[in-house]
């Protein structure tokens, strides 16, 4: 015993006291110093795991297909046979109008016995030719009548002038075929208007970006009762699917001009046979917006995770595996380990997505009854990911893979009960993409009326992509055909799929 310590028992008691306090405060101190080395520890990874995902974003691979792996022994097929190029040119397709031209020898004569020869037969071969932006005038003469009793007779001759059809934009040199054409470029082709201009005037044509730009709002005009038409036929239908995009408006009244609005996109289901893609501009991203543009829909509608598709009014959000995909797909590049959780994930998925490459060109029944092999798989995935998600850090790339997909799992496993329904919403991605792609070039609108006339002209362009039909000739109809109609007239033969028809 220190010979320093005191004989009264309450004063031993004390000191007693005030060595366990102390040991309290050290072991606290000691806790507090590991909660925040594995808070730094946690950091550490999630940041070393970001540097992972931006280098592969940046220098890597962009595909999200999963190669077979440690945990996908049992599903390994048979490799399919590989797809060899075709030797030799390339035939041009038979409906290019062609020109000939034929060489002749004036006398030819045989090397050999020095006798004349006869022509016994050709040899052929084919060139591309390709003339770019030709631009012609079209001339309209109106006749004029006179009465020639009127002439001879009265003080006053009657005079009529034969009318020439209504035009798409009155009094404008802009034909039918011109506007599909500028229309075409800037929304289908992603050609800026200022490269247009440029490229007009190499051919001895000037016309202002001014001038093509307000074309463009009138053609965004014309065909807006088309579009109308396009909304009814989607509302019409049992399933939808939507996304959304940022877009900057310079002058857009109540908001900065660094302030993002957003396009929306509406398609039918990828199923349909008669599909129509319906651009829809607005200033904001909130619930409010598609739950106005649905208004009269009932039915399945595919997105993503967004809520604001969430609680309108008989639509039944349908989430998409390509989102949760990506999600682990994400979390698998950021990972150093190539064969951890996100890879189990990744082959879970790529089970369900062999039976969709199956069941694609199925009836929808046949389609449906095929999807129910996938109900055991989605069995086995929800269980492994209940049982992942308390042992994961739930900032990390796997943690959020794995929340998003639970919190998502009762909209990703709809898809089974209707063969109408997609795995995804890749569909309407690429419907979304174009405008992406264009917005890289001409970066923003300057006004809202250039921001609907896009949406319009957009509308236009994906649907016709939809029908597999080319965006110019059905440009040039719409053009030629709906200044000739009334306000209000049925427009159901111009529908892409009944054009379509017309021209084959």
């Amino acid at each position: 015993m220190p010979a320093n310590l005191p004989d009264d028992i309450n004063q031993l008691k004390q000191i007693i006291a005030q060595l366990h306090q102390q040991v309290n405060d050290l072991s606290q101190d000691n806790q507090t110093q590991a909660e925040e080395i594995s808070e730094l520890k946690t950091q550490v990874e999630y940041m070393r795991e970001q540097l992972n995902l931006s280098k592969s974003k940046r220098f890597g691979k962009q595909s999200e297909k999963v190669p077979r792996g440690t945990f996908n022994e049992a599903e390994q097929q048979a490799k399919a046979e590989p797809k060899h190029h075709k030797k030799g040119k390339q035939k041009l397709p038979e409906h290019l109008e062609r020109e000939t031209r034929v060489y002749t020898l004036d006398a030819p004569v045989c090397d050999c016995c020095q006798q004349s020869m006869h022509a016994c037969g050709t040899q052929e071969s084919e060139q591309l030719k390709i003339i770019p932006e030709k631009v012609s005038v079209i001339r309209h003469q109106q006749t004029k009548y006179a009465c020639r009793s009127c002439e001879q007779t009265q003080t006053k001759s009657q005079i009529i002038t034969a009318s020439k059809p209504a035009q798409p934009i009155p009094g404008s040199v802009a034909s039918p075929q011109a506007l599909a054409a500028v229309v075409t470029a800037k929304y289908c082709d992603a050609l800026p208007l200022y490269r247009q201009e440029d490229i007009l005037k190499r051919g001895g044509l000037s016309i202002s970006r001014t001038t093509l730009a307000n074309w463009c709002i009138k053609a965004g005009q014309i065909v807006e009762p088309m579009v109308a038409c396009f909304k009814q036929n989607l509302l019409a239908s049992t399933v939808a699917s939507a996304d959304e995009t940022t877009v900057q408006v310079l002058d857009e009244p109540g908001k900065d001009a660094s302030s993002k609005s957003y396009m929306w996109v509406y398609r039918s289901g990828v199923f349909n046979a008669q599909p129509v893609v319906v651009y829809d501009y607005q200033p904001g991203r909130s619930h409010e917006y598609p739950k106005q543009f649905l208004q009269g829909f009932s039915g399945a509608l595919q997105c993503d995770g967004y809520q604001a598709y969430d609680n309108i009014e008989h639509v039944t959000p349908v989430a998409c595996w390509a989102h949760a995909r990506r999600k682990f797909n994400d979390a698998k590049t950021a990972s150093p380990k190539k064969t951890g959780r996100a890879q189990k994930a990744l082959c879970f998925i790529s089970k369900l997505y062999r039976i969709e490459a199956k069941a694609k060109d199925y009836s929808p029944d046949k389609r449906q009854a095929l999807r129910q092999e996938a109900i055991p798989i989605l069995t086995q995935f929800k269980a492994w990911l209940d049982e992942a998600e308390p042992q994961l850090t739930p900032k990390s790339y796997i943690g959020k893979a794995v929340r998003y997909t639970l919190n998502q799992w009762e909209k990703l496993i709809r898809y089974t009960d209707d063969g109408q329904l997609s795995i995804d919403n890749n569909h309407t991605e690429r419907d979304i993409r174009p405008f992406t792609t264009g917005r890289k070039n001409w970066l923003f609108s300057k006004t809202v009326k250039g921001a609907e006339a896009s949406a319009i002209l957009y509308s236009i362009v994906m649907t016709c992509r939809a029908n597999d039909i080319n965006p110019y000739y059905y440009f040039e109809k719409l053009f030629a055909e709906l200044p000739q109609r009334e306000p209000g007239a049925d427009l159901t033969d111009l529908l892409p799929w009944n054009v379509k028809q017309a021209l084959d």
